[in-house]
């Protein structure tokens, strides 16, 4: 089974998620120099997040879990938990998904895209991350 437990969960393993991109040496400033800010909708959780890149004292990222937010996002993104999961477990091919709506997109697809080859390395931390902390996740 791969379900998150409740949408506390999801949040809690998401912040963890953002926080290790943010952090890491290699992914954190280069997401930060791409500057493009997003919104994710999980679907299945009528919950919102939007990520950017990180001002002076906040870090590479910035999120906040609501709509209310200072900035615009490029792009938006419209999935599952489930999705969510499987692709930050390095399961779900986004170009895949768009295509065959698991995925919903729209903004600037392409800055997206051009991006997700930045946050590979985050997968094995995930899977880690899942591994050791919540094994029902697992994919």
């Amino acid at each position: 089974m791969s379900a998150f437990r409740s949408p506390d969960e999801f949040v809690e393993v998401m912040n963890r998620t953002f926080t290790l991109m943010s952090e890491d040496p290699e992914m954190g400033p280069r997401l930060r120099d791409a500057d493009t800010p997003q919104r994710f909708e999980f679907t299945d959780l009528e919950m919102v997040v939007n990520i950017r890149a990180g001002r002076a004292g906040e870090g590479n990222l910035a999120w906040e879990w609501t709509d209310e937010v200072s900035w615009e996002p490029k792009v938006r993104m419209a999935m599952s938990s489930e999705t969510a999961n499987r692709y930050f477990q390095g399961k779900e091919n986004v170009a895949i998904a768009i295509a065959r709506r698991r995925i919903k997109a729209g903004g600037d697809v392409k800055a997206a895209l051009a991006i997700i080859p930045i946050t590979k390395p985050l997968f094995a931390r995930y899977r880690e991350m899942i591994a050791a902390d919540y094994p029902h996740l697992e994919v």
